[in-house]
């Protein structure tokens, strides 16, 4: 489509004799287009020189497709070479600079189209001209070899283009900024510092064709004041140079900067390659709310540095720097991009608009304030537009005099009051939009406190996390809230205990004070779990990271499911660069869910049963995902697992998809080598050897004490033979030593064992072996006597060591489990859990109906109280130090009304259990049914 076809609007000419002279020289020329460049001369003296200059190829420009005739002129550009590359670059500049001017003027082009057109001939121009640059260096044989040296790689040198240019966002007068490295692993040690020489002096040389202004004009004023330690450091570094720079002293407006960064010209792969490399320290893996402050600290030094402080008046307004200006909605919307970033690949564009859209789509910003940022940048953009087209002067300075908004309003077809008035209103509305965002609220008035609550919050000084001057800085305008909130607890000296115990197990603070700060509705999350929970609270102290998932948006949505866990952990799993990385990333993502499920507990919005059920899930998605990663890297060294490969079988509470908040994972591996007697890796190993290192590995993963702590503790006693036997077991070890010497527990552990992770068909078979081994033929009456031996040795051993400890003791939850596995392997059932035991053990006639549910009413109850105490404290659970708070969690999960009535109702459903157990376990077997075993083989 012409030119001429897409116009949509037209400058007033605020000169019209200058304008009519220019268009004058058009005469074959529509009148629309005459008009658009009549009004375009009268308004800007230089773009009347520019029309004037391009006279010829801007009549033939006119009068076909824009985007078309943008094509050529970079084609044209591209194509220079040697001495014709400097005047070639400025003739490009020219005629794409008029060609978006005229497009943007009238309505051809929106913005984006505009400033992406002005970015694609930056681009050109860097590469182009860098490559003219170096040419010579190398026709003399001044770059040394390179390894895998490719012709195109421009010597490994690669310009980023950062700011406005790497965001595809150049405006209409802008200079470019460029960060200049080479990718010094291309070159010997020996010549690295030839190398470099070469390529600063290339730089120095595009910099110069680039930037020095001629009777051709300029093609882009180039800054490389970006980079690393710029006053001491060459125009151009090497990659590993700036890399640990970055990593040892990068600093947050930094950080920033790279939100925008892209490989522009030169060794485009390299300059990928380096950034992803970067990534870490762009993005930081937990929620960086502290960037807020330090975006905040930069906006007042830019505005003390340009005095754009004191009372805001559209005359000399900086459109860019000033307040409400482009500058505010670009930090608005990049320290919310730094501050979820890390942890949401989505958030990760270049641009403003973008990156207000994929915030909006995300939910850290409200719509209407993302919808009315985006349309105030536009029209600030625009007017920043006008004033540069005037002049080809890099300002962003409204007009001081009424000629001056007279021609700005021109230039923008509109009434001068018009126009004045809207600029004021748009900044005054993005001022306000952005500054609650960056400038703390003055600190409420501190409550009055206790003497014994004085002496408490005068201790926290000494803690680790107040060493800085910023936490405590920060710290000092959130204690009044944090004490007003601990006031409205059922025991506020309590709450503030365990705040205390909470605050002193911090190890720093700036980050997390910074995190309160910015969603105050945290306060009254760890005030909650401190008046409830003081073994969450002490583990969200060594933890405070996992705070980062409440503000995720997804914290209270309802439970995700085994399948859908495992598929994102192992997705996390995927993204990491080596494998430490790994068992870091698998730690934090469970230490999070885990603590989610902790507070659905505490807030009611699950109960203990579901809690249980929860935690399991969690474990079954971080041992199926973290197993073929531990797989991959033990292959590396020793080869692909020999045969099969190996399953990994969840036993005890896992197996029967039931944890507490406490509990450790009991877990066998059997593997099946298939007749192979080694793997074939750099370091072979027999298969014995292999799988036993190879389980090691997986419980060396699980356990390890890394700085994200453990991901769980793992107890190997339940394989064949307990701690004398294998770590790994073979399939067909297994299944002879299951048939032929286990003992009667085994085979009742055995009942609540099932696949979690490894290969799925040997799952399968390892399954189908289980359920038709406890549908075999066996010695009930046997079965009986052993486990009543069994049961007395426990009570001796383990007696219950308190009125409520839910676990040990007769009729308690050691006991029913006991009761429900021995009916499984009576019934030959191939169930794992509890209620499923019992039913089977009324299936086959050996408990009543009554039976089942007096066991099960004591077990459920004996659950809940197990489930709230290892929530509240890890350990057996004493009413007097639990506080208020805690009791009250107690007695709603349990359904008591008072400590009292829990214990004497544990004591009567105990009892009552106690004596099922009893005489199931002396009861004739002579009435039970045969189990039937024509489908129970199958899984």
């Amino acid at each position: 489509m012409t030119f001429a076809a897409r116009l949509t609007r037209c400058p007033d000419p605020h000169d019209p004799a200058r304008g009519d002279e220019a268009a004058a020289l058009f005469p074959d020329l529509p009148p629309e287009l005459r008009a658009l460049l009549a009004g375009t001369s009268g308004c800007s003296p230089y773009l009347k020189g520019l029309i004037e200059k391009e006279r010829d190829w801007l009549a033939a420009a006119l009068s076909d497709d824009p985007d078309a005739v943008l094509a050529e002129a970079l084609a044209e550009a591209a194509s220079l070479e040697g001495p014709a590359v400097a005047p070639g670059l400025r003739q490009a500049k020219r005629r794409v600079a008029l060609l978006a001017a005229l497009a943007d003027l009238g309505g051809v082009w929106p913005l984006e189209t505009v400033t992406g057109a002005l970015t694609r001939l930056a681009d050109l121009a860097v590469d182009v001209a860098f490559r003219a640059a170096l040419a010579p260096e190398m026709a003399r044989g001044k770059l040394p070899d390179r390894r895998d040296a490719d012709p195109g790689d421009a010597g490994g040198w690669v310009a980023l283009a950062m700011g406005k240019m790497g965001a595809d966002e150049l405006n209409y007068s802008s200079d470019i900024d460029l960060i200049c490295l080479f990718d010094g692993d291309l070159y010997a040690p020996d010549d690295l510092h030839e190398a470099r020489s070469v390529l600063v002096r290339a730089t120095r040389r595009m910099t110069a064709t680039l930037s020095e202004l001629t009777g051709e004009g300029y093609v882009f004023r180039t800054d490389l004041r970006l980079r690393p330690d710029a006053a001491v450091t060459p125009v151009c570094l090497s990659m590993n140079a700036a890399e640990s720079y970055y990593e040892a002293e990068g600093r947050t407006w930094e950080r920033a900067a790279y939100i925008k960064a892209r490989p522009a010209a030169g060794h485009l792969a390299a300059g990928q390659g380096f950034l992803d490399r970067l990534r870490p320290f762009v993005w930081r893996r937990h929620l960086d709310f502290a960037a807020i402050q330090d975006a905040h600290d930069m906006r007042l030094r830019i505005r003390e540095h340009k005095k754009l402080g004191g009372k805001r008046q559209l005359e000399g307004h900086d459109m860019k720097l000033g307040a409400g200006g482009i500058r505010e909605i670009e930090f608005f919307t990049q320290t919310r991009q730094l501050i979820a970033g890390g942890r949401d690949a989505e958030l990760r564009v270049r641009g403003t608009v973008p990156g207000l859209a994929r915030l909006t789509a995300r939910g850290w910003v409200p719509e209407v304030v993302a919808r009315q940022l985006t349309d105030d940048y536009r029209a600030h953009r625009e007017v920043e537009h006008r004033l540069q087209m005037i002049a080809d002067a890099q300002t962003h300075a409204l007009p001081t005099s009424a000629e001056g908004f007279d021609r700005l309003a021109a230039f923008m077809g509109r009434e001068v009051k018009e126009l004045r008035a809207e600029i004021a209103e748009r900044l005054h509305r993005v001022h306000e939009l952005t500054e609650g965002f960056f400038a703390p609220g003055a600190a409420r008035p501190a409550p009055e406190i206790s003497d014994k609550a004085r002496d408490i919050v005068e201790g926290w000084k000494r803690y680790p996390a107040l060493r800085s001057a910023r936490a405590v800085e920060i710290f000092n305008r959130l204690r009044p809230e944090i004490l007003s909130r601990l006031q409205k607890a059922a025991r506020p000296e309590e709450a503030l205990v365990q705040f205390d115990g909470f605050l002193s197990g911090l190890p720093a603070g700036v980050q997390l004070f910074s995190l309160f700060e910015a969603n105050p509705q945290l306060i009254d999350l760890i005030v909650d779990i401190a008046a409830t929970a003081p073994g969450l609270a002490q583990y969200l102290g060594r933890n405070a990271q996992v705070l980062d998932a409440v503000i995720g948006g997804d914290f209270f949505a309802p439970w995700p499911g085994r399948a859908a866990l495992a598929a994102a952990l192992s997705e996390k799993l995927a993204e990491q660069r080596d494998y430490e990385a790994c068992l870091d990333t698998a730690r934090r993502w469970t230490k999070e869910w885990h603590f989610r499920i902790g507070v659905h507990q505490l807030r009611g919005l699950v109960d203990a049963d579901s809690a249980g059920r929860h935690y399991a899930d969690l474990a079954d998605a971080v041992l199926s995902a973290l197993w073929p990663v531990v797989v991959a890297e033990f292959a590396r060294k020793h080869g692909a697992p020999p045969g099969r490969g190996a399953v990994v079988l969840g036993m005890g509470s896992l197996g029967s998809s039931r944890l507490s908040a406490m509990s450790d994972l009991d877990l066998i591996v059997i593997y099946d080598a298939a007749g192979v007697e080694a793997s074939d890796g750099r370091r072979p190993l027999a298969a014995r050897a292999y799988y036993a290192r190879l389980t090691q590995a997986i419980v060396t993963a699980l356990t390890a004490p890394m700085a994200g702590g453990r991901l769980y503790e793992v107890d190997m006693r339940l394989r064949p033979s307990g701690r004398q036997g294998p770590v790994a077991t073979s399939l067909g070890a297994f299944e002879s030593y299951q048939r032929d010497e286990a003992w009667t527990w085994e085979h009742l552990a055995l009942t609540r064992a099932r696949p979690v992770a490894g290969d799925a068909g040997l799952g399968a078979d390892v399954e189908a072996f289980r359920r038709a081994l406890l549908a075999g033929e066996r010695d009930r009456a046997a079965i009986l006597a052993d486990v009543a031996e069994m049961r007395a040795r426990i009570a001796q051993a383990r007696p219950a060591e308190a009125a409520l400890e839910p676990k040990r003791g007769p009729g308690r939850m050691q006991d029913v489990e006991l009761l429900a596995q021995t009916a499984a392997l009576l019934a030959g059932a191939p169930d794992n859990d509890v209620e499923g035991q019992l039913a089977a053990g009324a299936a086959c006639g050996w408990l009543s109906d009554d039976e089942v549910e007096t066991a099960r009413q004591s077990y459920r109850l004996c659950w809940q109280l197990q489930s709230a105490a290892r929530l509240l404290t890890g350990e057996t659970l004493d009413p007097a130090t639990i506080g208020e708070g805690g009791r009250a969690f107690v007695l709603r999960e349990t359904g008591t009304a008072s400590m009292e009535a829990l214990e004497a109702a544990l004591a009567e459903r105990a009892a009552a259990a106690e004596k099922v157990v009893t005489e199931a376990l002396g009861r004739p077997i002579s009435s039970l049914k045969e189990p039937s075993r024509s489908d129970e083989r199958a899984p």
